[in-house]
Protein backbone atom coordinates (compact mmCIF):
# COMPACT_ATOMS: atom_id res chain seq x y z
CA UNK A 1 0.00 0.00 0.00
CA UNK A 2 1.26 3.47 -0.87
CA UNK A 3 0.66 6.06 1.82
CA UNK A 4 -0.81 9.28 0.44
CA UNK A 5 -1.75 12.52 2.18
CA UNK A 6 -5.43 11.62 2.34
CA UNK A 7 -4.59 8.43 4.22
CA UNK A 8 -3.08 10.35 7.14
CA UNK A 9 -5.22 11.09 10.17
CA UNK A 10 -5.19 14.82 11.06
CA UNK A 11 -3.16 15.79 14.09
CA UNK A 12 -6.18 17.57 15.50
CA UNK A 13 -8.28 14.42 15.20
CA UNK A 14 -9.74 12.41 18.09
CA UNK A 15 -7.61 12.32 21.23
CA UNK A 16 -6.11 9.01 22.36
CA UNK A 17 -8.61 6.82 24.17
CA UNK A 18 -8.24 6.32 27.95
CA UNK A 19 -8.18 2.59 28.71
CA UNK A 20 -8.09 0.39 31.80
CA UNK A 21 -7.50 -3.35 32.00
CA UNK A 22 -7.13 -5.67 34.96
CA UNK A 23 -4.76 -8.56 35.52
CA UNK A 24 -4.51 -10.69 38.64
CA UNK A 25 -6.80 -8.28 40.47
CA UNK A 26 -4.80 -5.13 39.70
CA UNK A 27 -6.07 -2.49 37.23
CA UNK A 28 -3.68 -0.67 34.90
CA UNK A 29 -4.63 2.49 33.04
CA UNK A 30 -3.22 4.15 29.95
CA UNK A 31 -3.87 5.79 26.59
CA UNK A 32 -4.56 4.04 23.29
CA UNK A 33 -4.32 5.37 19.74
CA UNK A 34 -5.47 2.54 17.49
CA UNK A 35 -4.71 2.35 13.79
CA UNK A 36 -6.81 0.29 11.38
CA UNK A 37 -4.85 -2.73 10.13
CA UNK A 38 -1.70 -1.60 11.99
CA UNK A 39 1.81 -2.40 10.83
CA UNK A 40 2.63 -3.20 14.47
CA UNK A 41 1.78 -2.19 18.02
CA UNK A 42 4.08 0.12 19.96
CA UNK A 43 3.79 -0.20 23.77
CA UNK A 44 5.31 2.80 25.58
CA UNK A 45 6.33 3.07 29.25
CA UNK A 46 6.85 6.51 30.80
CA UNK A 47 9.54 7.59 33.25
CA UNK A 48 9.32 8.83 36.82
CA UNK A 49 6.98 11.49 38.22
CA UNK A 50 4.66 11.44 35.22
CA UNK A 51 2.22 9.02 33.54
CA UNK A 52 1.13 7.92 30.07
CA UNK A 53 0.37 11.57 29.22
CA UNK A 54 4.12 11.92 28.65
CA UNK A 55 3.58 10.34 25.23
CA UNK A 56 0.70 12.69 24.32
CA UNK A 57 2.34 16.07 24.98
CA UNK A 58 -0.27 18.34 26.64
CA UNK A 59 -1.31 21.21 24.37
CA UNK A 60 1.00 20.08 21.56
CA UNK A 61 -0.55 17.29 19.48
CA UNK A 62 2.22 17.77 16.91
CA UNK A 63 4.68 16.36 19.47
CA UNK A 64 2.54 13.37 20.48
CA UNK A 65 3.91 9.87 19.91
CA UNK A 66 0.42 8.40 20.16
CA UNK A 67 -1.03 10.63 17.45
CA UNK A 68 1.97 10.39 15.12
CA UNK A 69 2.19 6.63 15.40
CA UNK A 70 -1.51 6.20 14.69
CA UNK A 71 -1.26 8.63 11.78
CA UNK A 72 1.49 6.52 10.21
CA UNK A 73 -0.28 3.20 10.62
CA UNK A 74 0.89 1.96 14.03
CA UNK A 75 -1.26 1.30 17.07
CA UNK A 76 0.32 2.98 20.10
CA UNK A 77 -0.48 1.92 23.67
CA UNK A 78 1.02 4.07 26.44
CA UNK A 79 0.59 2.46 29.85
CA UNK A 80 0.77 3.91 33.35
CA UNK A 81 3.55 1.98 35.04
CA UNK A 82 2.92 -0.03 38.24
CA UNK A 83 2.24 2.39 41.09
CA UNK A 84 0.86 5.07 38.79
CA UNK A 85 -2.70 5.66 37.59
CA UNK A 86 -5.23 2.95 38.39
CA UNK A 87 -2.64 0.66 39.99
CA UNK A 88 -1.55 3.27 42.57
CA UNK A 89 -3.64 1.77 45.42
CA UNK A 90 -1.87 -1.57 44.90
CA UNK A 91 1.69 -0.25 45.12
CA UNK A 92 2.65 -2.39 48.12
CA UNK A 93 1.82 -5.55 46.15
CA UNK A 94 4.06 -4.58 43.24
CA UNK A 95 7.52 -4.60 44.77
CA UNK A 96 8.58 -8.00 43.32
CA UNK A 97 10.00 -7.42 39.85
CA UNK A 98 8.39 -10.54 38.40
CA UNK A 99 4.98 -9.36 39.61
CA UNK A 100 5.38 -6.13 37.71
CA UNK A 101 6.58 -7.90 34.56
CA UNK A 102 3.67 -10.35 34.65
CA UNK A 103 1.23 -7.50 35.30
CA UNK A 104 2.30 -5.50 32.28
CA UNK A 105 2.36 -8.46 29.92
CA UNK A 106 -1.06 -9.52 31.21
CA UNK A 107 -2.52 -6.06 30.67
CA UNK A 108 -1.04 -5.77 27.18
CA UNK A 109 -2.58 -9.14 26.29
CA UNK A 110 -5.94 -8.05 27.69
CA UNK A 111 -6.03 -4.71 25.88
CA UNK A 112 -4.90 -6.21 22.58
CA UNK A 113 -6.98 -9.39 22.82
CA UNK A 114 -9.57 -8.25 20.27
CA UNK A 115 -7.34 -5.85 18.38
CA UNK A 116 -5.02 -6.42 15.44
CA UNK A 117 -1.30 -6.47 16.26
CA UNK A 118 0.15 -6.41 12.77
CA UNK A 119 3.65 -7.89 12.81
CA UNK A 120 3.73 -7.88 16.60
CA UNK A 121 4.54 -5.74 19.64
CA UNK A 122 7.47 -3.33 19.98
CA UNK A 123 8.41 -2.03 23.43
CA UNK A 124 9.60 1.51 24.15
CA UNK A 125 10.53 3.20 27.44
CA UNK A 126 11.87 6.43 28.86
CA UNK A 127 14.03 7.12 31.92
CA UNK A 128 12.88 5.14 34.99
CA UNK A 129 10.52 3.19 32.73
CA UNK A 130 13.56 1.53 31.14
CA UNK A 131 13.98 -0.61 34.27
CA UNK A 132 10.64 -2.34 33.69
CA UNK A 133 11.03 -2.45 29.91
CA UNK A 134 14.41 -4.14 30.15
CA UNK A 135 13.02 -6.69 32.59
CA UNK A 136 10.18 -7.41 30.16
CA UNK A 137 12.52 -7.68 27.18
CA UNK A 138 14.95 -10.00 29.00
CA UNK A 139 12.18 -12.31 30.23
CA UNK A 140 11.27 -15.47 28.32
CA UNK A 141 8.35 -13.67 26.67
CA UNK A 142 10.66 -10.90 25.56
CA UNK A 143 11.93 -13.04 22.70
CA UNK A 144 8.54 -12.55 21.03
CA UNK A 145 8.82 -8.75 20.97
CA UNK A 146 9.74 -7.06 17.69
CA UNK A 147 12.32 -4.86 19.38
CA UNK A 148 13.15 -2.44 22.17
CA UNK A 149 13.79 1.32 22.39
CA UNK A 150 15.40 2.81 25.51
CA UNK A 151 15.90 6.54 26.11
CA UNK A 152 16.83 8.78 29.02
CA UNK A 153 18.78 6.17 30.93
CA UNK A 154 22.37 5.02 31.28
CA UNK A 155 25.06 3.65 33.58
CA UNK A 156 27.04 6.69 34.71
CA UNK A 157 25.75 10.11 35.73
CA UNK A 158 27.15 13.46 34.71
CA UNK A 159 29.16 14.92 37.64
CA UNK A 160 26.56 17.65 38.30
CA UNK A 161 23.74 15.10 38.30
CA UNK A 162 25.70 12.94 40.72
CA UNK A 163 25.94 15.88 43.13
CA UNK A 164 22.21 16.61 42.85
CA UNK A 165 21.02 13.03 43.15
CA UNK A 166 23.03 12.42 46.31
CA UNK A 167 22.56 15.92 47.72
CA UNK A 168 19.83 17.57 49.86
CA UNK A 169 16.22 16.44 49.44
CA UNK A 170 13.06 18.52 49.21
CA UNK A 171 10.52 18.56 52.03
CA UNK A 172 9.34 14.99 52.47
CA UNK A 173 12.74 13.66 51.43
CA UNK A 174 11.67 12.08 48.15
CA UNK A 175 12.93 14.41 45.42
CA UNK A 176 16.51 15.75 45.22
CA UNK A 177 16.72 19.53 45.19
CA UNK A 178 17.71 20.72 41.71
CA UNK A 179 16.68 17.56 39.88
CA UNK A 180 13.86 19.30 38.04
CA UNK A 181 16.25 21.82 36.58
CA UNK A 182 18.41 19.06 35.13
CA UNK A 183 15.46 17.14 33.72
CA UNK A 184 14.28 20.21 31.77
CA UNK A 185 17.69 21.57 30.77
CA UNK A 186 18.04 23.60 28.59
CA UNK A 187 14.60 25.25 28.70
CA UNK A 188 14.87 26.59 25.15
CA UNK A 189 14.37 23.05 23.84
CA UNK A 190 10.83 22.82 25.25
CA UNK A 191 7.58 24.74 24.65
CA UNK A 192 7.16 27.48 27.31
CA UNK A 193 3.89 25.94 28.49
CA UNK A 194 5.65 22.76 29.51
CA UNK A 195 7.60 22.01 32.66
CA UNK A 196 7.50 19.63 35.57
CA UNK A 197 4.08 20.88 36.61
CA UNK A 198 2.46 20.26 33.23
CA UNK A 199 2.97 16.50 33.38
CA UNK A 200 3.91 15.97 37.03
CA UNK A 201 2.44 13.00 38.87
CA UNK A 202 3.74 12.01 42.33
CA UNK A 203 5.84 8.89 42.06
CA UNK A 204 5.23 5.88 44.32
CA UNK A 205 7.70 4.89 47.02
CA UNK A 206 8.08 1.70 45.03
CA UNK A 207 10.06 3.59 42.40
CA UNK A 208 13.06 4.31 44.61
CA UNK A 209 13.33 0.60 45.35
CA UNK A 210 13.04 -0.49 41.72
CA UNK A 211 15.83 1.76 40.47
CA UNK A 212 18.22 1.12 43.36
CA UNK A 213 21.38 -0.47 41.93
CA UNK A 214 19.83 -0.11 38.47
CA UNK A 215 22.81 1.40 36.70
CA UNK A 216 25.54 -0.58 38.40
CA UNK A 217 24.03 -4.05 38.57
CA UNK A 218 20.62 -4.60 36.96
CA UNK A 219 21.17 -2.75 33.68
CA UNK A 220 24.20 -4.79 32.51
CA UNK A 221 22.82 -8.09 33.81
CA UNK A 222 19.46 -7.69 32.09
CA UNK A 223 20.90 -6.20 28.89
CA UNK A 224 23.05 -9.30 28.34
CA UNK A 225 19.89 -11.45 28.24
CA UNK A 226 18.07 -9.44 25.56
CA UNK A 227 17.78 -11.33 22.27
CA UNK A 228 15.77 -8.85 20.20
CA UNK A 229 16.83 -5.73 18.24
CA UNK A 230 17.66 -2.78 20.51
CA UNK A 231 17.82 0.96 19.92
CA UNK A 232 19.35 3.20 22.58
CA UNK A 233 18.86 6.98 22.48
CA UNK A 234 20.75 9.69 24.36
CA UNK A 235 19.75 13.33 23.94
CA UNK A 236 22.48 15.74 22.86
CA UNK A 237 21.75 17.80 25.98
CA UNK A 238 21.01 14.91 28.34
CA UNK A 239 21.98 16.27 31.76
CA UNK A 240 21.44 13.22 33.98
CA UNK A 241 23.33 10.44 32.21
CA UNK A 242 26.64 10.59 30.40
CA UNK A 243 26.08 10.81 26.66
CA UNK A 244 29.58 10.99 25.18
CA UNK A 245 30.26 8.59 22.26
CA UNK A 246 32.51 6.34 24.33
CA UNK A 247 29.87 5.90 27.03
CA UNK A 248 27.11 5.31 24.48
CA UNK A 249 29.25 2.66 22.77
CA UNK A 250 29.85 0.94 26.12
CA UNK A 251 26.12 0.75 26.70
CA UNK A 252 25.61 -0.74 23.25
CA UNK A 253 28.19 -3.41 24.05
CA UNK A 254 26.08 -4.60 26.99
CA UNK A 255 23.51 -6.03 24.57
CA UNK A 256 25.83 -8.82 23.50
CA UNK A 257 23.05 -11.25 22.52
CA UNK A 258 20.93 -8.78 20.54
CA UNK A 259 20.86 -9.35 16.76
CA UNK A 260 21.09 -5.61 16.14
CA UNK A 261 21.92 -2.56 18.26
CA UNK A 262 21.42 1.02 17.07
CA UNK A 263 22.97 3.81 19.15
CA UNK A 264 21.33 7.18 18.61
CA UNK A 265 22.50 10.61 19.77
CA UNK A 266 19.40 12.77 19.23
CA UNK A 267 20.30 16.37 18.23
CA UNK A 268 18.84 19.38 20.08
CA UNK A 269 17.22 17.09 22.65
CA UNK A 270 17.32 17.05 26.44
CA UNK A 271 16.27 14.38 28.91
CA UNK A 272 12.55 14.51 28.06
CA UNK A 273 12.88 13.46 24.43
CA UNK A 274 9.13 13.07 23.84
CA UNK A 275 8.25 16.58 25.02
CA UNK A 276 10.75 18.90 23.34
CA UNK A 277 10.58 20.63 19.99
CA UNK A 278 12.46 17.68 18.46
CA UNK A 279 9.96 15.12 19.79
CA UNK A 280 8.41 14.47 16.36
CA UNK A 281 11.86 13.97 14.85
CA UNK A 282 12.75 11.55 17.64
CA UNK A 283 9.47 9.65 17.30
CA UNK A 284 9.88 9.37 13.54
CA UNK A 285 13.29 7.76 14.05
CA UNK A 286 11.83 5.34 16.58
CA UNK A 287 9.04 4.42 14.16
CA UNK A 288 11.60 3.98 11.41
CA UNK A 289 13.40 1.44 13.61
CA UNK A 290 10.08 -0.26 14.38
CA UNK A 291 9.47 -0.57 10.65
CA UNK A 292 12.93 -2.09 10.17
CA UNK A 293 12.04 -4.63 12.86
CA UNK A 294 8.75 -5.38 11.10
CA UNK A 295 10.62 -6.07 7.87
CA UNK A 296 13.23 -8.17 9.66
CA UNK A 297 10.47 -10.22 11.32
CA UNK A 298 9.08 -10.89 7.85
CA UNK A 299 12.36 -11.68 6.09
CA UNK A 300 14.02 -13.32 9.07
CA UNK A 301 17.10 -11.11 9.15
CA UNK A 302 18.63 -7.65 9.21
CA UNK A 303 20.82 -6.77 6.26
CA UNK A 304 22.65 -3.90 7.98
CA UNK A 305 25.61 -4.11 10.38
CA UNK A 306 25.00 -5.69 13.76
CA UNK A 307 25.84 -2.47 15.60
CA UNK A 308 25.27 1.04 14.28
CA UNK A 309 26.10 4.39 15.84
CA UNK A 310 23.58 7.09 14.97
CA UNK A 311 22.26 4.73 12.31
CA UNK A 312 25.50 5.10 10.38
CA UNK A 313 29.10 4.26 11.19
CA UNK A 314 29.74 0.99 12.94
CA UNK A 315 30.41 1.23 16.68
CA UNK A 316 32.97 -1.17 18.07
CA UNK A 317 31.47 -3.70 20.47
CA UNK A 318 34.78 -4.13 22.20
CA UNK A 319 34.61 -0.61 23.66
CA UNK A 320 33.62 -1.03 27.31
Amino acid sequence: MTLIESDLRPLDGPAPLPVVAEFDGIPVSGLLAEAPAPRAVLVALHGGATDSTYFDCPGHPELSLLRLGQRLGYTVLALDRPGYGSSAPFTEELTPAQRRVDLMYGVVDSLLANRERGAGVFLMAHSAGCELALRMASADRGADLLGLELAGTGRNHHPKAQEVLWGPRSEGGRRPIGLGGLLWKPRRLYPPSLGGGAIYVPGPKLEAQTIADWAEHHFPTLAARVRIPVRYTAGEYEAIWRNDPEEVARIGALFEAAPRVVLNLQPNTGHNASLGYTAAAYHLKVLSFVEECVVAATTGEFTGPTTQFDGGASAAREVR
